[in-house]
């Protein structure tokens, strides 16, 4: 078994999906072995949410342990907080096998939502792997 670590920085121009006042993102991380057939969840885990904020630091790091980092895929879901139900405010996916990760944290940014007029939003990650 290996450990991934996903530590996120940060997230940066958010879209505000709030009518009144302003999103409450939060992060979450979906992992899970892409096969040809059937697809293996490895678990998910969630970030604290941010009240207010389209530009909101984490600082957290989220532990997984993985068999191996083949057809592994993280998806990154920035979420809206809201009493009824949450809404997406954009989301990427990451191949970790295509980033040839080791025990040093690799930098990643990656596209959440893509603008037409204005600045596109990104999440900042660190990610290592060690078996």
């Amino acid at each position: 078994m290996g450990i991934l670590t996903v530590f996120l920085e940060k997230a940066t121009n958010l879209k505000d999906e709030d009518t009144i006042g302003k999103s409450d993102p939060y992060v979450k991380f979906e992992l899970e072995q892409d096969n040809l057939i059937f697809d293996h969840d490895m678990g998910e885990m969630k970030s604290t949410t941010k009240s207010g904020d389209l530009n909101p630091v984490y600082e957290e790091e989220f532990v997984f342990n993985i068999p191996t980092l083949e057809n592994m895929v993280l998806h990154c879901k920035v979420m809206d907080e809201d009493i009824l139900s949450d809404d997406k405010m954009g989301k990427c996916k990451i191949k970790l096998e295509e980033l040839g990760l080791s025990a040093d944290p690799t930098p990643v940014s990656e596209k959440v939502y893509n603008r037409i007029f204005g600045k596109d939003s990104y999440v900042f990650l660190t990610i290592a792997y060690e078996e």
